[in-house]
């Protein structure tokens, strides 16, 4: 985690760096639609991007060979400012979680691979700040559905094999806009467990493993 932490310092003077460049050609994030007092905290638009897996809780300790998955998340959002700096960023996401390992805690290298997906229907709620013209910190709560579980390469039912439906946590990041278009980094942080019967799926040591991802996404706004 400490390495996420360090890529999202890293992204921030990236985006700091962005919002102090003059483009020419390009419009400010506050002039593409005149007919609001300050397009960059008002309108709906699409995003999607990279997920980087990143499991959490004492347990992660006991899988044997984890490999953290590199997946993607697509969806909307919906922004509604309240001052020309403060702004509401409801979203709805589509997001694939998961990992791999190894289907014993020997770590044998004859013993088979176990892939495990998840995908989950996401609804975060941001508080969003411009401290610059085209850049904002983004944080807030954020409540997850499980809608699909494949085990290895089998699609199963959720609560037979020992899932949580409902997964909950904090998401925080930053964003640069430059015109409609938007580029950003956050940490999705998983406060629930992800097995609610980890014996039935043949996991009883992981009953504290939990859900985080690094995510990096590209987006386009319209106005209202």
């Amino acid at each position: 985690m400490k390495k996420l932490f360090l890529l999202l310092s890293i992204c921030s003077f990236g985006f700091a760096a962005m919002a102090q460049q003059s483009v020419d050609g390009v419009r400010s994030s506050t002039d593409y639609a005149p007919s609001t007092s300050d397009s960059r905290n008002n309108g709906f638009g699409i995003k999607g991007g990279l997920n980087l897996i990143d499991l959490h809780g004492s347990d992660t300790e006991n899988y044997s060979d984890l490999s953290n998955l590199k997946t993607y998340h697509v969806g909307v959002y919906a922004q509604f400012g309240l001052n020309d700096k403060v702004s509401i960023q409801p979203e709805i996401l589509f997001s694939r979680k998961g990992f791999d390992d190894r289907a014993s805690s020997t770590g044998s290298s004859n013993n088979p691979v176990r892939e495990t997906r998840l995908d989950y229907v996401q609804v975060p709620v941001l508080f969003v700040y411009n401290f610059l013209d085209n850049v904002s910190v983004h944080v807030g709560p954020q409540a997850s559905l499980l809608v699909r579980v494949k085990d290895q390469d089998v699609e199963k039912s959720i609560d037979g094999a020992g899932f949580h439906s409902l997964d909950y946590g904090v998401v925080g990041g930053l964003e640069a806009r430059v015109g409609p278009a938007r580029v950003g980094a956050r940490y999705d942080l998983g406060l629930a467990k992800i097995y609610d019967d980890p014996s039935a799926s043949g996991r009883q040591a992981f009953s504290n493993v939990k859900n985080g991802a690094f995510q990096v996404y590209v987006g386009i706004g319209f106005t209202n």
